[in-house]
């Protein structure tokens, strides 16, 4: 049985019929899932800095509400003295997952300074850092 040329293929679909015998190598096969990997790529590099910069935000706001609330506890303790006023202090700073860096008792003001560790990162600890004071109201 005879195979028809491509020329007579040509002539019974036309002048603009595709060519079923194409030689070359295609030279663009395989681009669009290359690009498509790199999108995804950055795609993940973008979220996983997103994600990064959360978490530090976090860190630095429960940092925050844990020296706060170890500088209201520790100055209702204040007339008890430095060592029991940062004592509670210490306590509800820890229950709130921060660690007591410095603690001084300044009259009956008491200032507090906390740090709150998180990872950023796999492999990356930092720590966030918060000052509070906590006293009696003056007029």
């Amino acid at each position: 049985m005879r195979r028809p040329g491509l020329r007579s293929l040509r002539r019974r679909h036309g002048p603009n019929a595709e060519r079923l015998d194409d030689s070359r190598p295609d030279v663009e096969r395989g681009g669009a899932t290359v690009l498509l990997l790199a999108i995804g790529l950055v795609f993940v590099l973008f979220g996983t800095f997103g994600a990064a910069v959360a978490a530090a935000g976090m860190a630095g706001q429960r940092a925050a509400v844990a020296a706060d609330l170890g500088a209201l506890a520790g100055a209702a303790r204040a007339l008890d003295g430095d060592a029991m006023a940062c004592a509670s202090a210490a306590d509800l700073a820890g229950r709130n997952g921060a660690r007591l860096v410095d603690c001084r008792l300044d009259g009956l003001d008491l200032l507090v300074t906390v740090e709150a560790a998180f990872t950023p990162l796999p492999g990356l600890t930092r720590v966030a850092a918060s000052t509070a004071r906590a006293g009696p109201v003056r007029a």
